[in-house]
């Protein structure tokens, strides 16, 4: 545990805080248009650069790092494993992403979850948000689950609790700043300034 108070960090890590959230019953259905304007389409069988351009899509704003630390061959394990489902939202406008991990029994966790800056505000997270709670509850599962954290849009949190999921855990990660190591471009998540040394 950190001790209270303000804590130096090195100008070439990142730290966020993470919550966790959760629900142990799918909520109520809502109400939802007749034929929306968007398509989700299951990626079977996804290939690396298929699913990192989508990942890069939805996540480069928000500095999303973590898969792309992975090596082809890790990436390629965790999207191809037949209990993990990812999925592409498509939309005029963009692009969002869904992956759903089953892996655990009697759990989901909703891995990655947004949609590309063209589709903010157009309805399309809330029309996302509503496939992902009907897939992962068609599933004998107990408890579905997400995290989010302070690099993710301001409203991220507060969207996942109207959505039915309750605060659970909160975590601090401090990582290597991605833009520096060239595994994410420089203008990445500009609310969140590269610090030149």
């Amino acid at each position: 545990m950190l001790a209270d108070g303000y804590h130096d960090l090195d100008p070439t890590k990142v730290v966020n805080i993470e919550t966790s959230l959760q629900m142990f019953a799918r909520p109520p259905k809502r109400a939802v248009p007749e034929t929306p304007p968007f398509r989700l389409v299951r990626l079977q069988n996804v290939g690396a650069e298929e699913y990192l351009d989508l990942y890069r899509a939805v996540g480069r704003d928000w500095l999303w790092f973590s898969r792309l630390a992975y090596t082809e061959d890790a990436l390629l394990k965790v999207v191809r494993d037949p209990k993990v489902e990812v999925y592409r939202l498509e939309g005029e406008g963009g692009v969002g992403i869904l992956e759903l991990d089953f892996r655990d029994d009697g759990e989901c966790e909703l891995a990655f979850f947004g949609v590309s800056p063209g589709l903010v505000g157009t309805g399309a997270g809330r029309w996302l948000m509503d496939q992902a709670i009907d897939l992962a509850w068609s599933r004998p599962i107990r408890r579905f689950w997400v995290h989010t954290c302070t690099l993710d849009h301001q409203g991220a949190l507060a969207f996942y609790m109207r959505s039915g999921f309750v605060p659970f855990r909160r975590k601090i990660e401090i990582a290597d700043d991605p833009r520096l190591q060239g595994k994410a471009p420089r203008d990445s998540a500009p609310h969140f300034p590269v610090i030149e040394g």
